[in-house]
């Protein structure tokens, strides 16, 4: 089952508290404080895989949660990290945190910390000042993130198919390529998106197909929004046209009309127009439906292909893979950054000495947990 959309709790581990403890060994009657650091929090960790391409499994495990950090303890002794959970999504899956988007991961194995995990809280041994001798306080860990996150998944293609019910896409995928999707003589016959992959020449390309579109699928209608985001990333949208629509410039019109509506950067997506059934038809015939199309578009490179005859379909793997190869010349070079100079960073025990205030994030601060001298329990108070 093909599922494109989950809503999931992400909740990344606590961190462990401090401890309150003080050395004690025979001859040493005041060694001092000694209560180790709480260990960090898990994080939870996004990781794209080749392997996965449904969402569905998301709908039966929405928790995502991380472990908590441990505790510290006495002689310094720091608490273990709690353990990061590792999560496989399908490549092209952006997490979204209500309209802010957390993660969108477009390559295998491309890993992303959409959670992080609270720090760890202080032992009681930094606290140690030459006015405090014995501090009886530490601090509590902090709370990791937390929220509730809607995955999109959006397919990763190089074509996409466009256009009405009954236009032809799934038979024009099912003749390129090795996908084997639903056809029928009736529109909706596809009801979930395809992926083929289509041999042209000594190359190859990833051939998305989608449900048919109809007038108000930007909308909502026929749920068109939630197939239009599958072809949000393809290189080159293909336009497929019925050759014996009653009128093909309207048809082209309202599909052009939805794509402009649903997203201005997919409309202007390059695209290549096909005249699909085209075995028998009269040249005058597919002059007529050419000039309606040319009529709305002027500039629109229109052909013709007959899937179930196998006409013309090279012709166009050919010039869809031209248009692609051209939009990779086009796409910005990123400079290959020069040799970095070296840089000191501090280290994990340096990190852990800095000053309190710089460890707190976001505004929060940190509960100190205060032991009472007259009964040795704990109370919460704000440092």
């Amino acid at each position: 089952m093909f599922v494109d959309t989950a809503k999931v709790y992400i909740k990344a581990g606590k961190g462990g508290n401090g401890a309150v403890s003080f050395r004690h060994e025979i001859y040493i009657p005041k060694g001092g404080p000694d209560g180790g650091d709480g260990g960090k929090g898990g994080d939870v960790v996004f990781v794209a895989s080749k392997d996965c391409d449904t969402l569905i499994d998301f709908r039966f495990q929405p928790k995502l949660i991380a472990e908590d950090g441990k505790a510290g303890s006495g002689q310094k002794s720091s608490g273990k990290s709690g353990k990061d959970l590792i999560v496989e999504v399908p490549v092209g899956t952006v997490v979204k945190r209500g309209d802010e988007i957390v993660a969108d991961l477009t390559h295998d194995e491309e890993r992303a910390i959409v959670a992080h995990g609270g720090d760890g809280g202080y032992g009681n041994w930094h606290f140690r000042s030459s006015t405090r001798q014995v501090p009886k306080i530490a601090e509590l860990g902090n709370p990791g993130e937390e929220f509730e996150a809607e995955l999109e998944l959006k397919l990763i293609a190089d074509v996409g198919l466009v256009g009405f019910p009954n236009a032809g896409k799934s038979t024009f995928l099912s003749v390129v390529s090795n996908a084997r999707p639903e056809i029928a003589d009736y529109p909706f016959t596809t009801i979930t998106p395809n992926l083929g992959v289509a041999k042209v020449d000594d190359s190859s390309m990833l051939i998305a197909d989608i449900p048919g579109l109809i007038e108000g699928a930007s909308e909502g209608k026929g749920l068109g929004d939630q197939f239009l985001r599958h072809v949000e990333r393809t290189k080159v949208l293909l336009h497929l046209v019925d050759v014996y629509n009653d009128d093909a410039g309207k048809a082209y019109a309202d599909i052009r009309k939805e794509l402009a509506n649903y997203s201005a950067e997919l409309a202007s997506r390059p695209e290549l127009v096909v005249l699909t059934k085209t075995e028998g038809v009269d040249a005058e015939i597919l002059k007529m439906q050419s000039d309606a199309i040319l009529a709305e578009n002027p500039n629109a490179q229109i052909m013709h292909i007959s899937s179930a005859a196998h006409q013309g379909l090279t012709e166009v793997l050919r010039e869809l893979k031209k248009i692609i190869d051209e939009s990779k010349v086009d796409e910005p070079v990123v400079a290959e950054e020069e040799e970095a100079l070296p840089v000191i960073t501090l280290t994990q025990t340096e990190q852990k000495r800095r000053p309190h205030h710089e460890r707190y994030q976001k505004g929060k601060r940190n509960t100190i947990i205060m032991l009472d001298e007259q009964d040795d329990d704990f109370d919460e108070v704000e440092e």
